[in-house]
């Protein structure tokens, strides 16, 4: 692709290392941003650089907050015996968006995945530990997408979790195996959530 401009061309590349952005979306984004008013631009920019800056995690369950403690879990209407973990923070907008699950997270950040190089250290496993030993969580829902990434995942953290006297649970499959939490329609979505099944009953 020849650039008229190297403004251009470099505006262009750091818009296609945006995951699913390719050259020709580049191209197209940022050729928009150049006919908008300096104004919206400088909103677009100002609200970009606020996000990095500002953007907290929810020191309890690892949410991206605008506060030190989100207000899924400084609210006292959510039943926090119940704790759902997830991958991240998608998985939870995708959860609350099926209005079924009034409980409260933890997200990991990630999935064990050996071929990339991630082990349960490199996820919020011991702080999920730490937070189950000074509470009184009754059930845990392991909500984690049908890969193998993800089952790996569940069953590391089954192996972990049998120490406390609680239920360890995960979603229905109503999703098919290779699926990701955010793609999954919200009525599937829900009714995993809904039904979801003792773990015990998954391993041999």
């Amino acid at each position: 692709m020849n650039f008229s401009s190297k403004l251009l061309e470099q505006a262009v590349e750091e818009f296609a290392k945006l995951p699913g952005v390719g050259k020709k979306t580049a191209l197209r984004l940022v050729l928009h941003l150049l006919k908008q008013a300096d104004a919206d631009v400088s909103k677009f920019t100002s609200s970009l650089d606020r996000l990095k800056s500002e953007i907290k995690y929810c020191r309890t369950c690892h949410n991206i907050s605008d506060l030190e403690v989100c207000e899924i879990c400084s609210s006292p209407k959510r039943d926090h015996s119940l704790v759902c973990v997830v991958e991240d923070t998608r998985d939870v907008m995708a959860i609350e968006n099926t209005n079924q699950f009034n409980g409260v997270y933890h997200v990991l950040g990630g999935l064990i995945s050996p071929m990339e190089g991630v082990g349960p250290a490199d996820l919020k496993i011991e702080s999920l530990i730490e937070r189950l030993r000074n509470s009184q969580v009754q059930e845990v829902i392991l909500a984690l997408s049908a890969t193998m990434e993800g089952d790996t995942t569940i069953f590391y953290l089954y192996r972990k979790l049998r120490e406390f006297e609680l239920q360890i649970s995960t979603i229905a499959r109503g999703i098919s195996f290779g699926g990701e939490l955010e793609y999954v329609d919200e009525i599937t979505l829900g009714r995993s959530i809904a039904t979801r099944v003792p773990y015990e009953r998954n391993v041999g």
